[in-house]
């Protein structure tokens, strides 16, 4: 899968979801940090990634569609520290069938994983 990781996620993710397959880029290595959303998500989209966030505003189901873009994962933990992302990004990509979740709106939180597939 084609990922893009959002600037507030640990760059150490680029290396474990690389061994499980992942072709990934981040919005550090493409000097987008610090860019509005819209330049970042435009970018993505333009690459045709998956990407993955912690960014709320990105929330928006009826901005963010599914079935409208490449597909968007926002991490929503109750302690989102650099290790408990780690670890529960890393997990759920290890463990969870991603590839089917392209053009999917997913929110994960601590103990839940929701797919809004397009209709």
């Amino acid at each position: 899968m084609n990922l893009k990781l959002d600037e507030n996620l640990p760059e150490r993710l680029v290396s474990i979801l690389s061994a499980l397959g992942h072709d990934v880029d981040t919005v550090r290595s493409e000097r987008l940090k610090g860019r509005d959303d819209a330049d970042v998500w435009s970018a993505a989209q333009s690459a045709q990634r998956f990407f993955v966030t912690q960014d709320l505003e990105f929330s928006d189901i009826r901005r963010y569609t599914p079935g409208t873009h490449a597909g968007l994962l926002l991490v929503r933990l109750s302690k989102p520290g650099r290790n408990a992302l780690l670890e529960r990004v890393s997990l759920l990509f290890a463990t969870e069938p991603v590839t089917e979740w392209r053009g999917c709106l997913v929110v994960i939180t601590d103990h839940k994983v929701r797919v809004k597939r397009p209709t």
